[in-house]
């Protein structure tokens, strides 16, 4: 009988120590983000927060920013197409951080063919021109969500070639088994969703298309509610990544009484709204463009290109590098230059209209283009019971499928801009795509354009 409560004994406290070895040791410490006694706490183990500072320290520079003076790189070097506006050692002073951050191994080879440095012969060479045209319109466009701290390539690099936090599509289920039916990515475990059995592609409808990232439906079935079970693993999976990847939990963003409202959330919500978006128009605007530049053995499985997501930048981290302001060391990383599309005319803004101009193939709205919108939500705030009919346009030239959804997107983005300003959904309506038939070419603005007209 002792041998028995004694094996008994042992095998309880095995599988207690097992049950204990998913916990975390005290001790632990709360940071309160919400009102007092609503549970609105994010709780930090100091043990994991050690290990990431070392992570988050940013290089100092290695030398200090000169008067832009002299002779500017674009006219001593051939073919320099970005930051040729900078002087001479300004330029090389950028080309020396620029391999520290991202291939120190490899030096400057990664990119240049070291007998003719001209010429654009390394795909590395074409995406790190890119890419610093990506990083300079993030930092000016998108101050809602990097504030004025800023990014630079050492942000997602840290040191190499390819940023370790990345992603591609997932591969399709095989359907030679399709009697077990559609899986929707579930129970392959990937570290995009932690490891849990949560579907293991939530980027691909959020961070690179717009699906609407909500559980709870807006209307009654069947009217436009998309809001399954389904949807609400997706949304969940997307959920947990944000959580891993800035080392916090739901409620950093959200308010516990009541997940889905703006009301009460602290403002970290409104942050990952325009990140959400923001990380959305990187992978459109800059990385799918690059495609066909990229070699085969840089592609996934399904012959997409890596592409960002919250973990590129945050890292574990509640903000990139804990919010060092390494940007400022760089000021041509602040600015816009040579932009790789067509310039803009100013947004029309008035008290009961607006109409915001889009660039070529592109959904974004224009850093600005959305002070055009500034009017229209001052009178809509002043008029409660007024509703804003917004009517997305395209040319008449290519192909009319691609532009009526361009052009709904476009309306789109202008409508969650109105909306994330504090203006009901229900009060914002979406009129039908409208072509201009007056532009053939498609190159004029007038024809890649959104009104908003408040009734």
């Amino acid at each position: 009988m002792w041998r028995t409560l004694r094996t008994t004994s042992v095998a309880a406290l095995a599988g207690a120590l097992l049950l204990l070895a998913g916990c975390e040791r005290p001790p632990m410490e709360p940071v309160q983000k919400g009102f007092r006694g609503t549970g609105m706490e994010v709780v930090y183990n100091p043990r994991t927060v050690a290990t990431l500072v070392p992570l988050n320290q940013p290089p100092a520079p290695s030398s200090p920013v000169l008067p832009n003076e002299g002779p500017k790189a674009g006219q001593v070097y051939k073919n320099v197409k970005v930051l040729g506006d900078l002087g001479v050692a300004n330029f090389n002073r950028h080309m020396v951080a620029i391999t520290a951050w991202v291939s120190p191994k490899e030096g400057c080879n990664y990119c240049h063919n070291p007998a003719n440095f001209a010429e654009d012969a390394k795909y590395t060479k074409v995406v790190a021109r890119r890419m610093l045209q990506m990083t300079q319109t993030i930092n000016t466009e998108w101050k809602p969500h990097v504030a004025a701290t800023g990014v630079t390539c050492w942000t997602c690099h840290r040191g190499n070639p390819v940023p370790e936090k990345i992603w591609f599509k997932a591969e399709g289920q095989d359907m030679r088994s399709n009697f077990i039916g559609n899986l929707n990515g579930q129970n392959h475990p990937s570290r995009m969703v932690v490891g849990t059995s949560l579907p293991n592609d939530p980027f691909s409808a959020y961070l690179l298309g717009a699906q609407p990232i909500r559980v709870n439906g807006a209307t009654a079935l069947p009217t436009g509610n998309r809001a399954s079970i389904q949807q609400a693993e997706h949304t969940f999976g997307l959920m947990t990544h944000f959580s891993n990847a800035l080392g916090v939990n739901c409620t950093y963003c959200h308010n516990t009484r009541s997940i889905g409202t703006w009301e009460g959330s602290p403002p970290q919500m409104a942050t990952a709204w325009h990140g959400i978006r923001m990380v959305r128009a990187v992978n459109n605007d800059y990385l799918a463009g690059l495609t066909d530049v990229f070699p085969a053995q840089r592609k996934g499985v399904t012959g997409d290109v890596a592409k960002v997501n919250c973990a590129t930048c945050h890292q574990g981290a509640y903000k990139p590098v804990f919010g060092a302001q390494m940007a400022k060391d760089y000021p041509e990383l602040l600015t816009t230059g040579a932009r790789p599309v067509d310039g803009l005319p100013p947004p029309v803004a008035e008290a009961q209209r607006s109409v915001l101009f889009f660039n070529v193939g592109s959904a974004t709205l224009d850093a600005e283009q959305a002070k055009g919108l500034a009017s229209i939500v001052v009178t809509m705030k002043a008029q409660p019971k007024s509703r804003v009919t917004i009517s997305g346009y395209h040319s008449a030239a290519g192909d009319l499928a691609s532009n009526q959804e361009l052009a709904k997107n476009r309306a789109v983005t202008v409508r969650d801009s109105i909306v994330a300003a504090g203006i009901d959904t229900g009060r914002v309506v979406l009129d039908k795509p409208l072509q201009t038939e007056a532009n053939i070419a498609g190159e004029d603005p007038v024809a890649r354009r959104v009104e908003a007209t408040v009734k």
